[in-house]
């Protein structure tokens, strides 16, 4: 399939495409995600299940950091991918790729310091603190793996190859849950083991996607991008912190709650995490939507159809409605027979009556989620994030004034009550910036400037019609210079003429053709007698080197 498929097919179709691997990934991930709650919950104790939910929200924040700094580089990314401004592309993946992996080092290093403090922090009880301290230390251990995976992911998702990183969530997801088992039942490492099957599958997806990546990067030819550019980390940081933001104000407005949760003891607790591990399953097809008109958004603009990305949103609200309903269908229906899948036949109560009531009321509620963000998806792919950011701002302090202020009065539900209510004024907040239409001229200022750079950049280039005579045919002359053109980010092409020579056109920098030159003057099985070199007009659209015979 072609990879620019976002700004050439019909928007249902481009997003369906587009969303569907990225869905189908996030749900093996968090069904391997759920494997570790219900192998804990079964095979070990319900102390242990609390004490995995007890860290969730705190680890959930950091993958929430990585994915929505993923998704804001990625916009940077799908925008010169979509002007065909391919040094620019790989600048920004370089450049994203570095700064998370220093940005998780760090993250990691902090939590390793701060671990036990956090959970005191978060009144997590006293039974099930051990545990989610052990729990939590392996988890910083293996942060840049989390981060460098995720940022991984979303740079082929920019690039429209969503496939990638789906293949590896399947060979991750089935790894983890393979090795929950063993180390969880053979071995009896306890929370500890889940822990540790985590931290190595992602380890091993992260290393393979590095790998996948740079061998894509090879397919397009535009010369030696820069390894760090101070610009793109600057544009992708305006794009990437309040897309952390709006990735992590869940997880955020879930952390500072959870203490709130843990004061109703390890057997609330555990009902909870139970019911969080479904919800954040419901939540996966919305983000999946989201994420795909993300990068639909950024694709479009980089190409100027600014008309599909209003197309796009409204295609994306036809697909929210359609998995809100089966959703719904699913907890009203099933609530209590996937509660029972954690807690087992020996699960308390309280904690039952906790995760299927959370169920039950949430199940209504999910539509506004996905509206929220496919809005909130054309802002930050339009680069319109003033409004985005303080929608997000709104939806997490509503979430956690009423969460603390009215659970320890009306009791733990007010935890989940106040949930579609930060979600509706997100949404709300949003939709109105949308309808202002601003969010086109943002994007619009944005793309003129991109077009500036790269005009500054085709000043620099000239263009060459070249004729090689001597030993240039029967000797693999033309491969040799498709393969060097590429190397070199040369543009044009190349043929064999009747009368025994070789005629050819590159574009590019003066110096980079005549390293072309130069390696193709060196080559053993070459013997150049002569090379006339003028200069002819440039070719602002052609992309590639080619040979012609």
């Amino acid at each position: 399939m072609e990879s620019d498929y976002l700004i050439r097919k019909k928007p249902m179709q481009a997003l369906l495409i587009f969303s569907l691997p990225i869905i189908l990934g996030n749900l093996f991930q968090q069904t391997y995600t759920m494997a570790d709650s219900a192998i804990v919950g079964r095979f070990v104790s319900e102390q242990a299940l609390a004490a995995v939910g007890a860290s969730y929200s705190l680890t959930n924040i950091f993958i929430c950091v990585a994915i929505g700094g993923g998704m804001g580089a990625s916009v940077i990314v799908g925008r010169h991918f979509g002007a065909k401004q391919y040094r620019e592309m790989k600048a920004a993946i370089y450049t994203a790729c570095l700064a998370f992996l220093a940005v998780s080092v760090l993250l990691g290093g902090l939590g390793l310091l701060f671990s036990r403090q956090i959970m005191t922090a978060l009144n997590t009880p006293e039974d099930v603190m051990g545990m989610a301290v052990q729990y939590l230390n392996i988890y910083f251990y293996g942060l840049p793996f989390l981060f460098m995976y995720n940022v991984l992911s979303s740079m082929f998702n920019a690039l429209g190859k969503s496939r990638i990183p789906l293949y590896f969530l399947i060979f991750s997801s089935v790894f983890n849950v393979a090795l929950d088992l063993v180390l969880v039942i053979q071995f009896d490492l306890g929370v500890a083991g889940v822990a540790w099957a985590t931290m190595i599958a992602q380890g091993i997806s992260a290393v393979m996607s590095f790998f996948v990546l740079i061998r894509e990067l090879k397919k397009f030819a535009c010369g030696q991008a820069e390894t760090f550019n101070g610009r793109e980390l600057k544009d992708m940081t305006k794009i990437a912190l309040p897309s952390i933001l709006q990735q992590s104000t869940v997880s955020i407005g879930m952390m500072l709650v959870q203490s709130v949760v843990n004061s109703f003891g390890s057997e609330a607790l555990a009902g909870f995490s139970a019911a969080m591990r479904i919800e954040s399953i419901c939540v996966v097809p919305m983000s999946g939507i989201g994420n795909a008109v993300s990068s639909y958004t950024a694709q479009n603009i980089g190409a100027r159809q600014t008309k599909r990305v209003v197309e796009g949103f409204h295609a994306a609200i036809r697909m929210v409605i359609v998995c809100a309903a089966v959703i719904c269908a699913v907890l009203e229906l099933f609530h209590g027979g996937i509660i029972s899948l954690f807690l087992g036949a020996e699960g308390t109560e309280t904690a039952i009556a906790t995760g299927e009531n959370y169920l039950i009321f949430m199940g209504w509620f999910f539509c506004l989620i996905g509206f929220k963000m496919a809005v909130d998806s054309v802002l930050r792919g339009s680069g319109d994030m003033k409004m985005f950011t303080i929608a997000n701002l709104v939806n997490l302090s509503v979430r956690v004034i009423i969460a603390v202020t009215m659970a320890p009065r009306f009791g733990i539900a007010m935890v989940w009550y106040a949930v579609p209510v930060g979600w509706f004024l997100n949404w709300a907040i949003s939709y109105s910036r949308y309808r202002t239409g601003k969010w086109k001229l943002i994007a619009e200022n944005a793309v003129k400037e991109d077009k500036e750079t790269g005009e500054n950049d085709m000043s620099e280039k000239i263009r060459e019609a070249l004729t090689f005579t001597g030993r240039v045919q029967g000797v693999g002359f033309r491969y040799k210079m498709y393969y060097l053109a590429q190397q070199y980010g040369v543009t044009g092409w190349v043929r064999n003429e009747y009368d025994g020579s070789v005629s050819a056109q590159a574009q590019g920098r003066e110096e980079e053709i005549d390293r072309v030159i130069q390696a193709l003057s060196g080559d053993r099985y070459i013997e150049i007698d002569h090379v006339g070199r003028s200069r002819i007009p440039l070719d602002e659209e052609e992309r590639g080197f080619r040979m012609l015979n």
